[in-house]
């Protein structure tokens, strides 16, 4: 007898392709060290089991390399127990270095990212051919043309993707039209978390997953089941339970796989599509607040990638010879950036502790990267043979702009902004030689500090004293490397002189000639070159400052002397400071219920600190009276801060710059400045990284968090 018609009309069962895995969180509620000695336990143990138990047969290291190089560090024998593991397939490794937020770092970090990542992987076997994004705060709208520049055309994601993606699969194309297929986490990377030792029960939760699922999941599509979450030590008992399970029943097919094997099976039809970044909350918290909290590590993260990517590589790589080029220092110095970008780390997030280290990280990198690029500027400096002042820009478009000189002589300079004057001065202390170096610090005391400035060393050496004169000139001056030589050779002498006469009379003179510091301003200095600079008229209408306002022809900016806003062009209300309570956490803002609003300043002070003709500066004082914290949902105490704005504006800019600080004695608050637009808006338009986002005035949200409708970007934001 054949099979009955139910039998025969039996659907397949369905995958279900269970991923092994741990993410990995370097450092967040708990400082790196912490976790390292969790990460040590954890592989120590788990790594035996693995090449002992076949059944085990596959394991995610969370598409991060740095969780590897944190555990070889301790365990360097390891290594080709790694290896051998992921070389095999058994072990996925990469493609990433570490699981970064996208917005808060630059887009080449990002890039510089995913290089480190695949470099590394590589020592292991190569990457996990998959582009996996599990619980970035939010995806830029390139980071398909990103993975599939590299070659990735897969991608999993959790966070950000919005309520019109109704399916746990989706095609995602960036704004260049590079499209890549996303695996949609609908509930994250934990769903198929901490499996029983119970082959009934996993069934019990497969069968309620697939039901939470509902018609996001395609009818011919495998189940993922991601068996993982934060810092998840392995389960002994997988392989086992996977195989009583698919024994006792025959609804599913279950699996041990990889993403990628999994993936390249995934259906691909009927699949719905988004363009550009996602950052909605309508399923998974954003954490839309990360983007502005610890303004210091947004700080350090910008001037440090700034320094690394504008100065210290273009630099080095033009002015200095092949063999000098500093690689191995530079990417030292990236990875500590890349470190740093960690989502985790970057979006500050974590204890102060985890703030610390992320500072003095960056810290290390500009120190490198400052460091890189005024040996690159010497050698250049160098190379010229020309005397005078020259201007280097780094930048790839030719510019022109103020720059800050420092010339010989008292005279007035055309076309130029006098910020200092030195006159010509002769300084003379006494001693005894023993105490030459003590004296040269009592000329140091007494403003004269010779360094790079200094010109020329006489000494004479009589019966009855020892008399040296330093001859400095105006600012400094890069030496050859035979004046340099020189230069040591007369130090050398004089402390050894000073040395034999070490009770004898010793005169120390310093002339110091007249100099001047200066704004001028540079023209047309081509992209990534250099320029001679001369004095000159100014080319441009020179800028002029009253007790209230600036102008330089092509902006009036006027100061409101009763809020300390100010106008541009006649254009009112700018920056106007508003705090508020903010009763969340470094995650999200959080409105108190009863909350106080600040906006009027109780007093306004103005002073012009530089009249112009090149640069303008008004400086306001604004003092505020901001409640001191959050008591039972209430704003409660007061204390009294004064916030110093700069305003900045120079000859021949239709820019003003804007410089706000104050120390802040006041928790549980937030402070923006508001700038009312010149007409209504109905979208704003902001870079992010290698793109410009269009958004409209909305954020979507979901049940777990309110749509903020503020959004980062990169450089600029237009709006009205």
């Amino acid at each position: 007898m054949g099979p009955s018609a139910d039998a025969s009309a039996k659907a397949a069962p369905r995958t279900v392709a269970i991923v092994p895995h741990t993410h990995w969180d370097r450092e967040w509620y708990a400082p790196f060290q912490a976790f390292r000695l969790r990460l040590v336990d954890l592989l120590d143990e788990f790594l035996p089991r693995l090449e002992a138990d076949p059944a085990y047969a596959r394991f995610m290291l969370d598409g991060q390399m740095a969780v590897i190089d944190d555990y070889l560090a301790v365990r360097p024998e390891a290594e080709p127990a790694l290896r051998r593991l992921a070389a095999s397939g058994r072990l996925a490794v990469g493609p990433w270095y570490i699981l970064m937020d996208e917005f808060l770092v630059s887009g080449e970090t990002i890039i510089r990212n995913l290089q480190a990542g695949l470099e590394r992987a590589a020592a292991f076997g190569g990457a996990m051919p998959v582009g996996y994004l599990p619980d970035m705060f939010g995806h830029i709208a390139q980071m398909p043309q990103i993975l599939a520049l590299g070659g990735f055309g897969h991608t999993v994601v959790w966070r950000g993707v919005p309520s019109a993606v109704d399916k746990t699969a989706f095609w995602w194309t960036a704004l260049d039209g590079s499209t890549v297929r996303a695996e949609y986490l609908w509930v994250g990377y934990s769903n198929g978390a901490s499996i029983p030792d119970d082959a009934k029960a996993l069934l019990r939760r497969v069968q309620i997953h697939e039901a939470e699922l509902g018609d996001a999941l395609p009818p011919d599509a495998g189940l993922l089941w991601m068996n993982g979450t934060d810092h998840q030590v392995p389960q002994p008992w997988l392989g086992r339970v996977v195989a009583e399970a698919n024994a006792i029943q025959d609804d599913y097919r279950m699996e041990l796989t990889s993403l990628a094997e999994y993936l390249a099976a995934a259906p691909t039809e009927g699949l719905p599509s988004w363009t550009g970044e996602l950052r909605s909350g309508a399923r998974a918290n954003l954490l839309m607040g990360v983007a502005s909290n610890r303004v210091d590590v947004k700080q350090s993260a910008a001037i440090t990638e700034r320094t690394l990517e504008r100065q210290a590589e273009p630099l080095s790589a033009l002015f200095l010879p092949p063999h000098a080029y500093p690689g191995a220092l530079l990417r030292l110095a990236w990875l500590e950036v890349i470190r740093n970008s960690a989502h985790d780390s970057i979006c500050a997030c974590s204890v102060d502790e985890v703030g610390a280290a992320v500072m003095h990280r960056f810290d290390e990198a500009y120190g490198l990267a400052d460091g890189l690029r005024r040996r690159a500027e010497r050698a250049l400096a160098e190379s010229i043979a020309d005397p005078g002042q020259v201007i280097v820009n780094p930048s790839a478009a030719a510019r022109s702009g103020l720059v800050q000189v420092i010339v010989a002589g008292d005279g007035a300079v055309p076309g130029s902004q006098l910020l200092r004057a030195y006159p010509a001065t002769t300084v003379e202390v006494v001693g005894v030689g023993g105490e030459v170096g003590a004296l040269l610090g009592q000329l140091s005391e007494r403003g004269i500090r010779m360094g790079s400035s200094l010109e020329g060393i006489d000494l004479e050496d009589t019966h009855a004293e020892v008399r040296i004169t330093f001859r400095t000139g105006a600012g400094h001056r890069h030496r050859s490397a035979a004046e340099a030589a020189r230069f040591e050779a007369t130090m050398a002498e004089i402390w050894a002189v000073a040395g034999s006469r070490k009770d004898d009379r010793v005169v120390l003179r310093a002339q110091r000639q007249a100099s001047q510091v200066l704004l001028v301003r540079a023209r047309d200095v081509p992209g990534f070159g250099w320029a001679q600079w001369s004095a000159a008229a100014l080319d441009v209408q020179p800028v002029s400052a009253g007790d209230t306002g600036m102008d330089n022809g092509l902006m009036r900016v006027e100061v409101d002397p009763s809020t300390g806003t100010f106008s541009i062009s006649g254009l009112a209300g700018l920056d106007l400071l508003v705090d508020d309570g903010d009763h969340g956490d470094t995650y999200n803002y959080s409105p108190p219920a009863g909350d106080v609003v600040v906006k009027e300043p109780t007093s306004v002070g103005i002073e012009v600190k530089e009249k112009g003709p090149l640069r303008a500066r008004l400086q306001v004082v604004r003092t505020f009276e901001w409640p001191e914290r959050i008591v039972n949902g209430r704003r409660v105490g007061n204390r009294v801060v004064e916030v110093t704005t700069d305003l900045e504006l120079q000859a021949g800019e239709r820019l003003m710059r804007i410089t706000t600080s104050f120390d802040n004695p006041s928790r549980d608050h937030r402070l923006r400045a508001w700038f009312p637009l010149p007409e209504p808006a109905t979208t704003s338009r902001a870079e992010c990284a290698f793109g410009i986002v269009e958004r409209g005035r909305d954020a979507e949200g979901g049940i777990h968090e309110y749509g903020l409708p503020t959004f980062p970007s990169r450089r600029f934001v237009s709006a009205g």
